[in-house]
């Protein structure tokens, strides 16, 4: 997908010719170089592609904002996102009139002309950066006429533009019919200007000066604009070039020297020491031209060198950014003289590793796209970091920062698909559509490729996702592993990776056959090597010495253009004579859109939702690396890992290039994203799992699914319109009825009474209905810190710091029990099914069994301790699941701790904040605890895994809260109500309430009904007003 549009933009920018008339160059489109189409989040870009800055963004702002995993059913289908489609399109549509393309058209680079207004002759714009070797700079371009058969009466002076790069001299002939030219500076023999010597001399004097190169090999490109393998002619030849403006055929013939010898030194270190010299002395005799600003009045912030990256080239430049505007001005003016991004349009920025190196920034436009609006390389890692922390200063306030683990809430709730959150793994662990060393990496699903009918409720019919590719067949396996046994340090199973450039183009060739060509040095692979069809495919990672590869996303994308041979291009004839054309499918996939769909089905399905974490946990994950990569057979060789070598600890400079060489044609390993194992996804095959422990019986009793979460089908509609409304949250009434801070909240099933306990020492009885204050109990000199009402509302429980609990009799109104069981105070009380929970600052949970005294006066009940959790520190808060088999307690110190009741055990022990927890809740669902903390963090945990997988900062800390698994309504240090949207980690509403902090909430059964207490003293009755 992603690599697909970036093909197709710069397929686009080849459709504008350049105008040269009268010397002067017209570059490509202006700002029409990028194309919006409805229902689109936006569309990626190619080399200096710039976006449509007004038309565009007017119409990508007029769109409503796209829902992640749902469409109505009235939308239009979603546009293919690759750029596989975008190029069928525009081949079938190059008039706008719906008309498909000329046959004999067939095979050709797409392009477009348009007539010259002075010679009406028609002019193509073929030349790309892909005609460049790796690693090579274009330098300048002149106006020129290729000399042949000079001073005959055959001469004939073809037109074109003279480009010089690093490592070679290119010709671009106006007439397409002419092939580019293309002649490597270390197979000339001999650079000058031609007519100083010789026979030419007296010609010299009669015409203007040319440049001679001779030379022993020539590569011809493009003829007639069809993308083929390089044709070479080998032999001694001279070729002339006069430039239009022959004041310049000096400084030109000089450049070309200077290029020439740096090009014919025996080092290749040697050679990129002197190109980068080169290039930096170009650099610094330039400067932005400030002329470029869109406004006068902007002001600069920042100007630095650095070079664009687009897969397989780069291009050396200025960037500059204002306090409105990004721009990149490239050196050598191509494809457009400046690339500017609008800051108040950028969504995202992402810093990058760049050959290991930390030297890359990518900037988006967009929220959910993969292919990023422009990606930087920098030379120097402090240039990044401060245009990074200028950009990301001027977004705080403006966009909400994505991690790792808030993508993970999203997807393990259903709000993403499997297909998005790879997407978003992948970006954020450094994958990029930029750079093909590193291009998104996504898995073989399915294993099956020669069943007649593909059957997704079938196991057998995946994929094993939990080993990498290499470990599916056993007998292979067992051979790596005996090498991996005898190999010397460092040791690798591996000795191909799972995505590199070669394999990406491997897919993509039918597409991409001009990036392939760049690669492979003008020539494609061997036809029986090629992408021919999917089963050959799938069973050579199964059976293959030194194939492990995976999928690229285009798999599960709309755009089946990159199976099909739709430019007819001669790939070469295989063994048995057959030609290599369109990929051949499984026979369960009628066409090459039933193929994307039904692997589109198999990458949604519940087999794959159940064990896609296993996978996850292989690539982005704790498997990655160390032990457990060895565990999982899951190791590479050690330069493919980030950290794996220090490039600037290499002082020889062949070692350096060599070694960074190998690094991007082998591929790398993606930036690890987690170091726990990764969550399930919820998914109602969850109910079948295995409940051999108490644990797991308690994971898979409640219902799971993501619209059902873990309520009744009856109660579940009215819950969810209330927290979609919780925003519309309004104060009814307040009374003050305590003379210190409130600190529980407990309410009749009627609604009629409400109980609630202050640090005053006293438990209070307030009517609803008479607005009165009916009775007010001391039971000690202490503080109360929690209540709670029995089944049935005849007992209220308060907890208290004197170390005691206490049960008072609503019906006698006396003080019924007393339990005595800490040795300091004791902060909250649970109870579920006649057990009571009480958590202490004497670092203890306890769990007692007991009913109390039905009579007051009669002899009290003997209360048994069932269970005692002991803790390192104070326990500040506790609160139960659902079906209480779960417990979660908060210390002061920090620690957020999960416990299963049934075995007294402690599941997980997770340091998440940096002082006291204030509060900490299971979804209702029991997947997830949310924890406060006085540092003003809002934690989300994994109770499967006990990973952290979310955490947002808040100004204030959070005292107390209630929530839904989604959002969350919290009481804050300053008296605030917050409404916080946990999946896209902002704070939704803010709304205004004590004076003081917000100390203890309550909400009823049906969420429609709030109440909460403060440090002002106060108690608020708030309701939802839909």
């Amino acid at each position: 997908m992603a690599f697909t549009r970036k093909r197709q933009r710069e397929q686009q920018l080849q459709l504008y010719s350049k105008e040269r008339c009268a010397g002067r160059e017209v570059g490509p489109g202006g700002s029409q170089g990028l194309l919006w189409r409805p229902q689109s989040r936006g569309w990626a870009r190619l080399a200096g592609n710039l976006r449509t800055r007004r038309q565009g963004r007017a119409r990508a702002r007029a769109r409503p904002p796209a829902i992640p995993s749902q469409r109505l059913p009235t939308d239009p289908p979603r546009p293919a996102a690759g750029l596989c489609g975008r190029l069928l399109e525009k081949r079938a549509r190059p008039d706008g009139r719906g008309q498909p393309r000329p046959s004999e058209d067939e095979g050709r680079a797409p392009a477009s002309f348009r007539s010259c207004p002075h010679t009406g002759k028609r002019t193509s714009a073929r030349f790309s950066l892909l005609l460049l070797n790796l690693e090579e700079y274009y330098f300048e371009q002149h106006t020129a006429f290729h000399v042949q058969h000079q001073g005959s009466p055959e001469e004939r002076k073809i037109r074109g533009s003279l480009k010089i790069c690093s490592k070679s001299v290119i010709f671009e002939p106006d007439a397409i019919s002419q092939p580019i030219l293309k002649i490597p500076l270390r197979d000339c023999l001999k650079i000058g200007k031609h007519g100083e010597n010789g026979a030419n001399k007296h010609f010299a004097k009669a015409k203007s000066l040319g440049i001679s190169l001779i030379f022993s090999q020539v590569y011809f490109i493009k003829e007639h604009n069809i993308v083929a393998p390089y044709k070479i002619e080998r032999g001694k030849m001279e070729y002339v070039f006069q430039l239009e403006v022959s004041g310049k055929v000096e400084d030109v013939v000089e450049t070309l020297l200077q290029l020439h010898r740096a090009s014919c030194l025996d080092k290749l270190g040697d050679q990129m020491a002197m190109i980068t010299a080169i290039l930096q002395s170009r650099l610094a005799r330039t400067s932005f031209d400030k002329n470029r600003f869109q406004s006068v009045s902007e002001k600069l912030h920042m100007e630095c060198k650095a070079e664009m990256v687009t897969p397989l080239v780069t291009n050396p430049g200025h960037v500059c950014i204002t306090d409105t505007n990004l721009y990149f001005q490239p050196l050598n003016g191509y494809p457009k003289p400046v690339v500017q991004i609008t800051l108040q349009d950028v969504r995202r920025i992402y810093k990058r590793r760049h050959g290991l190196m930390p030297l890359g920034l990518e900037v988006f436009c967009t929220e959910d796209d993969l292919c990023s609006d422009i990606y930087l390389k920098f030379y120097e890692p402090q240039d990044r970091d401060d245009l990074y922390f200028y950009i990301a200063t001027y977004l705080e306030h403006h966009v909400a920062e994505h991690t790792a683990e808030s993508y993970m809430l999203q997807w393990q709730r259903g709000h993403l698909s499997n297909y998005q959150y790879l997407l978003h793994l992948n970006n954020l662990a450094d994958r990029s559509c930029n750079d093909l060393s590193q291009y998104p990496v996504f898995p073989w699903v399915i294993s099956d490729y020669s069943s007649p009918e593909l059957d997704l409720s079938n196991p057998a019919t995946f994929r094993d996702l939990s080993k990498p590719v290499g470990a599916l067949n056993p007998e292979r396996l067992e051979r790596l592993l005996t090498r991996y046994q005898e190999m010397p340090e460092p040791k690798f199973m591996y000795g191909s990776h799972y995505s590199s450039p070669g394999y990406v183009l491997f897919y993509l060739v039918r597409i991409a056959p001009e990036y392939m060509l760049c690669l492979q040095n003008g020539r494609f692979d061997n036809a029986d090597r090629m992408f021919n069809s999917i089963a050959e495919t799938w069973k050579n990672c199964l059976d293959g010495a030194t194939d492990f590869k995976e999928l690229i996303p285009e798999f599960y994308d709309e755009d089946a253009s990159f199976l099909i041979n739709s430019l007819k291009l001669d790939l070469g004839k295989r063994q048995g004579g057959q030609m290599v054309d369109d990929v051949e499918l499984p026979a369960w996939a009628s066409s090459p859109q039933d193929f994307l769909q039904k692997n589109k089905d198999a990458l949604e399905s519940s087999y794959v939702s159940e064990h896609l974490h296993e996978w996850i946990d292989l690539i982005f994950g704790y498997k990655q690396k160390g032990s457990e990569a060895i565990g999982a057979h899951n190791v590479f060789h050690p330069l493919t890992y980030e950290g794996g070598v220090d490039l600037n600890s290499i002082e020889d400079p062949d070692d350096k290039v060599a070694m960074l060489t190998q690094i991007l044609e082998f591929g790398q390993t993606p930036k690890q994203l987690f170091v726990t194992p990764h969550p399930r996804r919820i998914t109602p095959k969850f109910k079948s799992l295995s409940q051999a422990s108490s644990y797991n019986a308690s994971m898979t009793d409640s219902p799971v699914s993501p619209g059902e979460e873990s309520f009744e089908d009856l109660t579940e509609e009215s819950k969810t319109l209330a927290w979609n409304n919780i925003t519309k949250l309004q104060l009814h009434e307040q009374y003050k009825i305590h003379k210190e801070a409130v600190t529980g909240i407990a309410v009749s099933c009627n609604g009629s009474s409400v109980f609630t306990t202050s640090q005053d020492s006293t438990l209070k009885m307030f009517s609803k209905e008479s607005k009165m204050l009916q009775r007010s109990i001391s039971f000690s000199n202490m503080a109360l810190s929690s209540c709670l009402l029995l089944p049935g509302d005849t007992t209220v429980i308060s907890s208290s710091w004197d170390n005691n609990v206490y049960f008072y009799s609503i019906a006698f109104g006396r003080r019924q029990d007393t339990l005595m069981g800490h040795d300091d105070a004791v902060s909250k009380i649970c109870w579920h099914n006649d057990r009571l929970y009480s958590a202490s600052w004497d670092s203890t949970v306890k769990v007692w069994s007991g009913v109390p005294a039905e009579m007051p006066g009669t002899k009290r009940h003997q209360f048994d301790l069932l269970a005692e959790l002991e803790h390192d520190v104070s326990v500040n808060t506790i609160n139960l699941n659902a079906v209480s088999t779960l417990l979660v307690s908060g210390t002061k110190e920090g620690l957020v701790n999960i416990w299963d009741l049934t075995t007294a055990t402690l599941l997980h022990q997770i340091s998440c904040h940096s002082g006291t927890v204030c509060d900490a809740a299971f979804s209702p669902d029991s997947r997830h605890v949310l924890s406060t903390g006085v540092d003003g963090c809002l934690n989300v945990i994994d109770v499967q895994t006990g990973m952290l997988i979310s955490s947002m900062a808040s100004e204030e800390p959070q005292r107390c809260f209630v929530w839904d698994g989604n959002s969350v309504l919290s009481g804050s240090r300053t008296g605030e109500l917050l409404v916080w949207d946990l999946l896209g980690a902002k704070v939704s509403e803010r709304i205004q309430g004590h004076t003081g902090a917000v100390t203890c909430i309550w909400m009823n059964e049906q969420c429609s009904s709030i109440i909460t207490g403060g440090e002002d003293r106060q108690v608020m009755f708030w309701k939802l007003q839909y």
